[in-house]
């Protein structure tokens, strides 16, 4: 199953990086592949967390996919859980995580990490999306660091 990874320090806090990552209606505004997304439901349960069921559309050249996923988004934590429900997948697992690392140059900074894991139904599916897919994951953090930049100011770039 493939599986992509990574630990980015950016210039900007734990608590913007979630909500950013947090805000899934704006995906198609800056997401890799991300053509279309919508909401489904949005509950809030007792312990703190949010839960979403989200409708995913994902375009390449002519094709096109759409999956269903629950995303838990635990602000206490700073965690972001996302789990596959319907679609063309036979799995899907995708984490973040988000760790603040005090201030730099007068900014705070965090680590945010992405873990995501995911396995096609279709062996054709796999071999027309599969390393279109890897390429993309691969630019997804760049992706959320050049939203932020654009939302909440660019910093001076952080040493690691």
């Amino acid at each position: 199953m493939p599986k992509f990874s990574s630990k980015r320090r950016v210039n900007h806090s734990a608590s913007e990086m979630f909500d950013l990552v947090a805000d899934v209606e704006r995906y198609p505004e800056f997401v890799p592949l991300c053509s279309a997304l919508k909401v489904r439901q949005r509950l809030a349960k007792p312990d703190g967390t949010e839960v979403l069921v989200a409708d995913m559309t994902v375009s390449f050249k002519l094709v096109k996919e759409s999956f269903t996923s629950r995303v838990t988004l635990d602000r206490a934590n700073l965690k972001i859980l996302v789990e596959y429900l319907q679609g063309p997948f036979s799995n899907l697992e995708n984490r973040w995580t988000f760790e603040p690392k005090g201030q730099q140059d007068g900014k705070d900074v965090c680590d945010v990490g992405f873990f995501l894991a995911y396995e096609f139904k279709s062996r054709m599916l796999a071999m027309l999306m599969g390393s279109m897919f890897d390429a993309a994951f691969a630019r997804f953090s760049t992706a959320f660091e050049k939203r932020a930049d654009a939302i909440y100011g660019r910093p001076r770039l952080a040493r690691t």
